[in-house]
Formats: C-alpha cells, structure tokens, sequence
C-alpha cells in the first residue's frame, strides 16, 4: 500500500484548506483510512479517521478539530480528504495520512502500518 499526501500550503487563521490522500494497493476499501499530524516538538496527533464497512461510512474525529475537520473518503478514486475549516496557528503541523486494514484502536499512531509522506500546513495568525 502507497499513500501520497498533497494540499498543504499556508493560510491566515480563519481560512481553510483541504487535504487529499491517494492511495493504491490491494483491497483498500477495507481498510480504515486516517489523518494525523505532527507539530515540531510534539508527538503525533491523531486527527480524523475513515472507515467502510461496505455498507455505512464511520468518521471519527480528535477533540481538537471537531466541528471544523470533515474527513470524507471516495473508495472508486481510493481517495481520503480532510477539509479543514476555521483554522488556527495550533493547527499548523506536518499532516500524515495513514491506513491499516484493522487498527485496533483508529486514535492510535502505532496501530497503523502505512504511511504517507507528510504534508505540511502553517496556519499565520
């Protein structure tokens, strides 16, 4: 499995921005697809996370982002998005996208074995 982040670039607070992950490999649709990031100096956060039973989509969201992130997926492109809305200078970091066919917990960093090259945002106040 490959995954290829794009999307980032600076932008004032209160703006937006919107991420895109791509991804190829086999079986993707099962897996669950996510979004963290990493601030310097601080570990990996987790941000937003994606998956498809093959019937209902699940989303799940950090504390830090509710109501501002969406995160949405395209299993026929095998695409993941994260629109970012109302950011903050505490939302710049290198974004990550991230997929494992069965994390046991979708918040955990550990519990994913792919990885994307990072994107990075820098929100200026």
């Amino acid at each position: 499995v490959q995954l290829q982040a794009c999307g980032g670039g600076l932008v004032q607070a209160g703006g937006s921005l919107r991420l895109s992950c791509a991804a190829s490999g086999p079986g993707l649709s099962s897996y669950v697809m996510s979004w963290f990031r990493q601030a310097p100096g601080k570990e990996r956060e987790f941000v937003a996370g994606h998956r498809w039973t093959g019937r209902t989509s699940y989303t799940y969201y950090g504390d830090r982002v509710k109501g501002r992130f969406t995160i949405s997926r395209d299993n026929a492109k095998n695409t993941v998005d994260l629109q970012m809305n109302s950011l903050n200078p505490e939302d710049t970091a290198l974004y990550y996208c991230a997929a494992d066919p069965v994390p046991r917990t979708i918040s955990h960093v550990n519990d994913y074995e792919y990885w994307g090259q990072g994107t990075q945002v820098t929100v200026s106040s």
